[in-house]
């Protein structure tokens, strides 16, 4: 028999499945048999107080003496432990201790669970006890469905069917929504689940580099100014130094049109409405000349200003201009007696003029910080003497003046260099609907006829442009490459290109209002449309 229990310890050795019969017991195993053990332990702990030294030291020997007994039966087929295995929180009483010595054992620290995991510790004000009570007494241990249920066990069935399932318990409440505009990075890494076809993408790719660059040698480096102009037809009109070059966006020819004499110059250039070959030239000699571009040929000469004419506009046959006298025209080109009203609009050089698209209103900004509304004049197509409103919020030169061609009442004015900021006016209420600081000068400003945006042109300081986003006037993109300040803006006639033109004496195309490749392109008539001028014979 002896061999057969060397072998079977050998064999019990040699095994490492199987559960540890030799050495000392976890802490945790004999904490737990020490408690089955002695279910009277806590109890004696609880009124430990009120016993005397004298009993407390029986006490303690006699749960040593019966923890040792419990620990032998246990390990009866095994060696005798270590002596370290007894240190479970007290200690055997020592002969040699002092008498008034207390033999009171230290706690010991908070054992850890087996696995060493983490107590889960809800909510309490998050949990929905009344839900987890339900979905536990729903089945019994056998998996049947319980027969007898209250009616609030009913009622709580009925509300989880009607609405989304959730978490029975919550650490705390959900995470605060993150700020508009912020967008995660990994957000593509995290979500995996394919858009819909029907969602449209809200963004568009907007280059940010110009399509193309040309050469305007000798324009002027002047703020009050308007030098560029695009026609309905796809020909644009720059002036430079006293000559004014059109250039044909479809062929890319270029032509020469005029070059004035001696000392004069080109302050202003504007195509007449409807797509004609009419345009109107403002000189430093303080005239208007119309001119017909077909057959490049001038047609009259229009006086009625006492300064340069810096800005022009086109209300169907009559060109209102704007002059360094302050004074404005209006100019019936039909009429041998041209001038047909002339009244005193501004204090200082009139930079800014804009008839609305529906022709009601008349607006101009000069360099005294006033920006004016015009009536229309009844029956008439050119303004009234008195103006609708004169807003002097502005605290610079009003050049840039936009009128939104797709809402009616609404026009945009740029300050200059001491104010900085773009105004949104509604005109039919005479109200400011709103103001954002561009924090550099304001030249130009164009509304896109495709996207609710409009684009400004700035100088000092940071010479780029900028799209803006209407209503709320925030920023879309910024668009650099000039070096100097952008002084005039012009759209194309399909509205998908703004053409910028700086004082480093280049024009950029900028193709930021590009349409959707999936929209299906509107038909366009084939034939080019007459000119207003041609269509009634208007000029004798």
């Amino acid at each position: 028999m002896a061999q057969f229990n060397y072998l079977n310890e050998l064999n019990s050795l040699a095994t490492i499945d199987g559960p540890i019969t030799r050495g000392p017991l976890q802490r945790w195993v004999k904490k737990s048999n020490n408690e089955n053990l002695n279910p009277s332990l806590s109890t004696s702990f609880k009124n430990i107080s009120n016993i005397n030294l004298s009993s407390c030291n029986q006490s303690m020997q006699k749960l040593s003496v019966s923890s040792n007994q419990s620990y032998n039966n246990v390990l009866s087929n095994n060696k005798t432990p270590p002596r370290n295995e007894n240190k479970k929180g007290k200690k055997t009483p020592s002969k040699n201790k002092s008498p008034g010595r207390s033999t009171t054992p230290t706690p010991n620290k908070a054992s850890k669970t087996p696995n060493k995991a983490d107590r889960f510790i809800p909510s309490r004000s998050n949990s929905n006890f009344d839900l987890c009570h339900y979905m536990l007494s729903r089945e019994d241990d056998k998996g049947e469905e319980i027969v007898a249920q209250t009616a609030a066990s009913e009622a709580i069935g009925r509300a989880l069917t009607d609405t989304e399932p959730g978490r029975l318990l919550q650490y705390t409440c959900k995470a605060p929504a993150a700020p508009e505009g912020y967008q995660n990075r990994l957000r593509v890494v995290y979500s995996q689940a394919k858009v819909p076809s029907t969602v449209k993408n809200t963004t568009r790719y907007i280059p940010q580099a110009p399509d193309r660059i040309l050469d305007a040698p000798d324009i002027l480096d002047d703020y009050y100014l308007n030098l560029v102009d695009w026609s309905a037809s796809n020909i644009l009109a720059v002036a430079l130094g006293n000559s004014v070059y059109l250039w044909n966006a479809g062929t890319g020819q270029i032509e020469q049109l005029l070059t004035l004499e001696g000392s004069e110059t080109v302050c202003s250039v504007a195509w007449v409405q409807g797509g004609g070959s009419h345009l109107a030239v403002g000189t430093s000699a303080a005239t208007v000349e119309l001119w017909d571009c077909e057959k490049i040929k001038r047609l009259r000469i229009m006086d009625g200003h006492t300064g340069r004419v810096g800005s022009l506009a086109w209300n169907l046959y009559v060109v209102s201009s704007g002059a360094r006298d302050g004074n404005i025209v209006h100019h019936d080109v039909r009429q041998r007696d041209h001038a047909v009203a002339s009244f005193a609009a501004h204090t200082q050089e009139i930079c800014g003029l804009k008839w609305s698209p529906d022709g009601k209103y008349l607006a101009s900004g000069g360099n005294d910080n006033l920006l004016n509304i015009w009536p229309v004049n009844q029956g008439q197509h050119y303004s009234q003497p008195q103006y609708l409103y004169s807003f002097n919020q502005h605290l610079a030169a009003v050049k840039g003046l936009a009128w939104c061609p797709w809402s009616a009442g609404i026009l945009a004015s740029g300050g200059g260099t001491a104010d900085r900021t773009i105004r949104i006016w509604n005109v039919n209420t005479g109200t400011n609907v709103n103001t954002v600081d561009t924090k550099s000068q304001v030249c130009s400003i164009v509304w896109s006829t495709h996207y609710k945006e409009l684009v400004s042109g700035h100088g000092y300081a940071h010479n780029q442009l900028v799209l803006w986003k209407y209503p709320a006037l925030t920023r879309v993109a910024e668009l650099s490459g000039h070096v100097a300040r952008v002084l005039h803006l012009a759209l194309s006639p399909d509205g998908t290109t703004v053409l910028s033109a700086g004082a480093d004496e280049t024009l950029r195309l900028w193709k930021c209002f590009m349409l959707d490749p999936s929209k299906k392109k509107e038909p366009t008539d084939s034939k080019a449309a007459k000119s207003l001028l041609n269509m009634n014979a208007l000029i004798r």
